[in-house]
């Protein structure tokens, strides 16, 4: 076991995150949703968010941000029974928000058209490790983890260079608010 400032630790539980990747801790369903609402600010046609995190780990609280922030004044509810919930906003554009949970196989996922959503605004997807395969190459990943009742780490994880540069833009957004 190793040492950091004179306390032990097991460098297997230490995340190691990529250049561009961001951690973020939240202490509320509140702080997750203005997390998503600066990310939304940023968010684009076409853009892709993949979340990932079991159950109750605040993946639609974050989303309900992201809409938000994106423009949108529709409630967010998780689609779990309807597969995708669409939200729009006042220039007609639509966030898609889907929900891979009761997926069975990709080819379920293949006749959802997913390109189509991306031609509307942005697509969020949740349990994304279900549909792997069909994102796109850009894209952003993030994962959820439920830490304590109350408290989430959140990591986002550019997937292509204009989510790298996003990803700046949106680490100096969230500086300030938590």
């Amino acid at each position: 076991m190793a040492a950091y400032f004179g306390l032990p630790y097991n460098r297997i539980d230490m995340p190691i995150l990529s250049a561009h990747a961001i951690e973020l801790f939240s202490n509320s369903s509140d702080q997750t949703r203005r997390i998503g609402i600066q990310l939304g600010s940023l968010l684009e046609k076409g853009d892709v968010l993949a979340l990932q995190g079991e159950l109750g780990a605040g993946k639609t609280t974050f989303t309900q941000g992201l809409a938000s922030g994106w423009g949108s004044a529709e409630a967010v509810t998780s689609p779990t029974f309807v597969l995708v919930n669409q939200y729009e906003r006042p220039d007609g554009q639509r966030m898609s928000h889907l929900d891979a949970y009761r997926l069975e196989n990709l080819s379920q996922a293949e006749d959802l058209d997913l390109d189509l959503y991306m031609q509307q605004g942005p697509l969020i997807v949740e349990w994304a490790d279900r549909l792997k395969a069909l994102l796109p190459a850009d894209h952003l990943w993030i994962a959820l983890f439920h830490v304590e009742e109350e408290r989430r780490r959140l990591e986002f994880h550019p997937k292509g260079e204009e989510f790298e540069q996003r990803m700046d833009r949106f680490h100096k957004a969230v500086a300030g608010i938590l």
